[in-house]
This record gives C-alpha cells, sequence and structure tokens, in this order.
C-alpha cells in the first residue's frame, strides 16, 4: 500500500466534508491494499501511522495519496469511505474526510485521501483486482461488521473465513 506521500507541497484546494453536502448520497471509493494481507494489518499500519504523526505533531488523520482525483468530490464528502481490497475481498472501509489535491516535487498531480483513522472491518465480498481506484455507490457497498457478527466472523483467521466464504457457507 503507497504511502502518505512524500511532498511539502501545500494542497492545492483542500476540499472537507461538512454539513453542506447532507443532502447528496454518499459516494464511496475503492481501492487494492497492495501488500496487506489481513485487517489486522490494515489496522496495525494505520496505528502506526498515527503514532509516527503524534510524534510529529500532525493531526491525528490517514492519509493515502492517489495519483488521480476524484470528479465527485461533493458526492464523496457527504459520507463517503474507502473501501480497502484485502486478498481479493472487500474487507474494510475508512470514513473520508477531505481530499487535497496538490504537485508533488515533480509537477505531477496527486492527492490525498485524508481519512478518519478508524478501520472499520466490512462483511467481506470477493472483488478482482484492478488498477487505481474506482468509485463504489451506496447501494454495491457491503454492511459493516456489527458487534453481534464481529464476535463471530470479524474474529476468525482469515484464512478460515475465505475458505468457508469460498464453500458457500458464510
Amino acid at each position: 500500500m503507497e504511502a502518505g506521500g512524500d511532498s511539502t507541497a501545500p494542497p492545492i484546494t483542500p476540499l472537507r466534508s461538512n454539513d453542506a453536502f447532507s443532502d447528496t448520497m454518499p459516494l464511496h471509493l475503492i481501492k487494492l491494499a497492495v501488500g496487506c494481507e489481513s485487517v489486522k494489518e490494515l489496522k496495525g499500519w494505520v496505528a502506526e501511522r498515527m503514532s509516527a504523526a503524534k510524534k510529529k505533531g500532525l493531526p491525528q488523520h490517514h492519509v493515502h495519496v492517489t495519483r488521480m482525483t476524484p470528479k465527485r468530490i461533493e458526492e464523496i464528502l457527504a459520507g463517503g469511505s474507502l473501501f480497502w481490497v484485502i486478498k481479493g475481498e472487500i474487507a474494510a472501509r475508512e470514513k473520508i474526510i477531505a481530499i487535497e489535491p496538490f504537485r508533488d516535487r515533480d509537477g505531477i498531480g496527486r492527492c490525498r485521501l485524508v481519512m478518519q483513522p478508524k478501520v472499520i472491518a466490512v462483511s467481506p465480498r470477493p472483488m478482482r483486482a484492478f488498477q487505481g481506484w474506482r468509485y463504489f455507490t451506496e447501494d454495491s457497498v457491503p454492511p459493516d461488521l456489527g458487534k453481534a457478527t464481529a464476535g463471530s466472523v470479524a474474529a476468525m483467521p482469515e484464512p478460515m473465513r475465505r475458505e468457508l466464504r469460498d464453500l458457500g457457507l458464510l
């Protein structure tokens, strides 16, 4: 998974979530968590980044840098999340709170997706690999794993859960 970015250049126009978009149906993004093996590992990565940010006196937000800036920003900031695909499954999400387009040291346009640093496990669903990110509509998103479900399905070792899903038992 790509890190938060190397550029010290300020964002061109930070766009933050607020109530102005409350009547808009949320739109989500979906992206592969490259190199991540499990939701637990993703949570560990986010925790490490938050610890490093705290030591540097930076805000406690998880930042993911992408090459392309979403065009449908208002819909994303109306409550959208970044859904993570881990080992061929949609497995977790983080709420997007800001989108910050910027230019890197080479003058190439990039985008920071700023998220709440809380990884939320979702009901796993198979998803084939793809490049970059994709829009993900509200009617397509898997539900969050609730506390009752989290105690059983989310607590299972991921290889076991995947095998049970492949067998049609989950």
